[in-house]
């Protein structure tokens, strides 16, 4: 007979991992399926400086390991997958990943997101080959290089800056007239030599023929275009929700994310959503880590009143 957990959690990004803490604690049979690896996004930050109890910062990968491994400790199941599906109804939702099948009395959505692309010419034929979406993940390659980097938010001044150390020059590109990243971000970046700011500027093409050699940018106000040679082409325009499998199952907003009750329970019993998958206002590890808290306690009460 086919093992029936009480929540399946979909998605081990912080949300999910500290769900999966705190109802594994709770006695329950929890899993938690991932697709790549524990840690979701938060994987990506060099130094998180941000996170509470952390005063010198801590590196995504090492949050991440420090809660599956606490999550492990109170019995969580962990499964490599991807969820293609789910089916069935509260108390019995049958979820089809790619590896197996699983079945659950509840489920827990903690997909998260995604990067956005530029979709200019070369983009995807050079993605892999100098242009990246993960400064931490790439920015080694690039050691005494030019590079640039395009957006105006808090992740794109955090790359620029962590390119800084790495590179001999950053262009941060961004199709306004000031960035929209913190202040403290941008008092780093106007302080830093190696950061050069082009503002009021789009890229339009990614140059080159097995690596990136030039970008195209154009100025948004006159129109003039202008060639920067480099070798690297970091994006940072944001991200959009891992929730394409359940897209006709739920309700979501225009961008695809999940709509969800104070309780983060979903328009369907018994499904819950945490996290960057969710409509929030906020997206941090920190609020990641508020929501796992808040929907294991809303999932316990669920489970016992079912």
């Amino acid at each position: 007979m086919q093992e029936i957990f009480d929540v399946l959690i979909i998605g081990a990004g912080p949300a999910g991992l500290s769900a999966a803490i705190y109802l594994a604690r709770s006695c329950l049979k929890v899993a938690v399926v991932e697709k790549i690896a524990p840690g979701g996004m938060a994987l990506i930050i060099d130094n998180l400086e941000n996170y509470p109890g952390f005063p010198d910062g801590i590196a995504g990968y090492e949050l991440a390991s420090k809660m599956t491994a606490q999550a492990k400790k109170f019995g969580t199941n962990m499964f490599s997958d991807e969820i293609l599906e789910i089916a069935g109804t509260s108390g019995d939702f049958s979820v089809r990943g790619v590896d197996k099948t699983y079945r659950a009395k509840v489920i827990l959505l903690s997909t998260g997101s995604k990067y956005e692309k530029l979709n200019i010419l070369n983009e995807k034929e050079l993605t892999g080959k100098g242009v990246s979406y993960c400064a931490t993940c790439d920015g080694s390659f690039f050691r005494n290089q030019k590079v640039a980097v395009i957006g105006g938010g808090n992740s794109a001044l955090q790359e620029a800056l962590y390119l800084s150390r790495i590179a001999s020059e950053v262009y941060l590109i961004h199709r306004r007239a000031a960035y929209r990243a913190s202040k403290l971000l941008q008092q780093r970046v106007a302080g830093n030599l190696k950061v050069k700011p082009v503002l009021d500027s789009v890229a339009t093409e990614i140059m080159g023929k097995d690596k990136v050699e030039n970008l195209i940018i154009k100025n948004v106000k006159t129109g003039e275009e202008s060639i920067i040679k480099l070798e690297g082409v970091f994006v940072a325009v944001g991200h959009s929700p891992n929730t394409a499998f359940c897209k006709k199952l739920l309700k979501m907003d225009e961008k695809g994310y999940i709509l969800v009750e104070q309780s983060l329970e979903t328009s369907i019993k018994g499904i819950f959503a945490a996290g960057d998958c969710r409509v929030t206002e906020l997206r941090q590890v920190a609020t990641a880590v508020g929501d796992g808290a808040l929907v294991s306690e809303s999932i316990d009460k669920f489970l016992q009143n079912s």
